[in-house]
């Protein structure tokens, strides 16, 4: 078991609350290496010694950075710190590195949490599973993966979750639609992978998509196509509506859309041999009314849709190996986005679903409440320091005002005791 996880703190000494977490995950994982492989595993536990397990890409020199926080609002400070982009747009790549595995018979599953907590507008929030030849340091958009997996969201029309498996070098998206969590909370995204070739998304640790691979992404060609020696019948009716035969135009229908304007005069300066010979200008008929179409009715010989004769397709050749993948080593983040601060955390690769499921009850799923609470709590602070900020902003306007009166009123009283002298 290779296992990417929290390391010992500074010489003077590990704070208790950490010690204790990182005795009862490591009760946990002992108890969980009987059941299953857990191939990666990062939860950002032990300080700065993240830096050792990860790797920046210096593939672009601008390239965004990472920093270890758990953001404006967290259920631990601890527990929920993880990687957070800093920077507005920005790409970003990083990666870490652990022990080569297949994943050939045995199930295979990818689990973070995303946190946007900057309200995102536009940027990626998935990962990617890499082979153990990547260049961790050359890491680009154009690097081949072998997944691409989590929630994307630019503007009002994307809001996805991706899942994309590469199949002969050729990247492949699944054809569902998989919406993804717009709020600015911790959500745990999990996608499993099994060897009969049948996928699950979940999202909080519920399911949100199923099927299967061959299915629903394009690998290979169809298993049965339309028989191209049958054609359709020539009596076959697929019209649901026809014209009606009884239906006659009226007789003042038939109205030209443009007529001559009659009430037009030759200009006087009008020179035929110049221009050619004056005629009307044509105007728009206000009679038109637009060609003229028999109303509709229903079609008494509709047949329906006429069901083409299918047969095996012979250049489809099943594939039981779709969902295997070798020396799968690397998982990283290449993502642009333009308002930075979201925050990855709780990375897991496993080949044990009840495992990935209790992981996250015990991570994110305990977590989760405080955030919120949290969330809300600063939010109501915020909102009543701007009400103090705008009622001492009144306050202040209306006393000036006050004042401005007063002055105003003894200016008046003075003049007026100038003029009975005056007077």
């Amino acid at each position: 078991m290779a296992m990417a996880a929290a390391g010992p703190t500074g010489r003077g000494g590990r704070a208790p609350a950490v010690v204790a977490l990182r005795l009862a995950l490591l009760l946990g994982a002992a108890r969980g290496c009987a059941r299953a492989a857990v191939y990666f595993q990062e939860q950002f536990l032990d300080g700065a010694n993240w830096q050792k397990r990860w790797v920046n890409s210096e593939r672009k020199p601008d390239l965004g950075k990472f920093k270890l926080t758990a953001g404006k609002f967290y259920g631990d400070p601890v527990r929920d710190k993880g990687l957070q982009t800093s920077e507005n747009s920005k790409f970003y790549a990083i990666s870490s590195r652990f022990k080569p595995f297949s994943n050939k018979g045995k199930t295979l599953v990818i689990q973070y949490t995303v946190k946007h907590e900057q309200k995102i507008d536009c940027g990626g929030g998935y990962v990617k599973i890499f082979s153990s030849n990547l260049d961790q340091k050359n890491l680009s958009g154009d690097s081949p993966y072998y997944i691409m997996f989590g929630p994307d969201i630019c503007g009002s029309e994307t809001k996805k979750v991706h899942v994309i498996l590469n199949y002969k070098n050729k990247p492949h998206p699944i054809k569902k639609p998989i919406r993804c969590k717009v709020d600015g909370y911790t959500h745990l995204y999990t996608l499993i992978i099994r060897p009969d070739q049948t996928y699950k998304v979940k999202i909080d640790n519920e399911m949100v998509a199923s099927g299967n691979l061959e299915d629903d992404l394009d690998f290979l060609p169809p298993r049965k196509i339309k028989d191209p020696t049958v054609r359709k019948p020539p009596d076959w009716d697929d019209r649901i509506q026809i014209d009606d035969p009884n239906d006659i135009m009226p007789e003042d229908w038939d109205e030209p859309e443009y007529i001559m304007d009659t009430s037009a005069e030759k200009p006087e300066d009008w020179d035929d041999a110049v221009h050619g010979g004056w005629h009307y200008p044509m105007v728009k008929n206000p009679l038109y009314r637009g060609e003229w179409k028999p109303r509709q009715i229903d079609n008494p010989n509709y047949r329906g849709v006429w069901p083409h004769p299918q047969i095996d397709n012979p250049n489809y050749s099943p594939d039981f190996s779709i969902y295997s993948y070798e020396n799968i080593s690397i998982i990283g983040l290449d993502i642009w986005q333009v308002r930075a601060g979201t925050i990855f955390d709780n990375f897991l690769i496993t080949d044990d679903e009840v495992y990935a499921e209790d992981f996250g009850d015990e991570t994110w799923g305990e977590t989760k409440g405080p955030e919120k609470e949290m969330n809300i709590k600063q939010t109501e602070e915020e909102q009543e320091r701007e009400r103090a900020t705008e009622e001492k902003y009144f306050e202040q306007r209306f006393k000036k005002k006050l004042e401005r009166k007063k002055a105003s009123g003894k200016d008046r009283a003075v003049r007026n005791t100038v003029k009975k002298e005056e007077l």
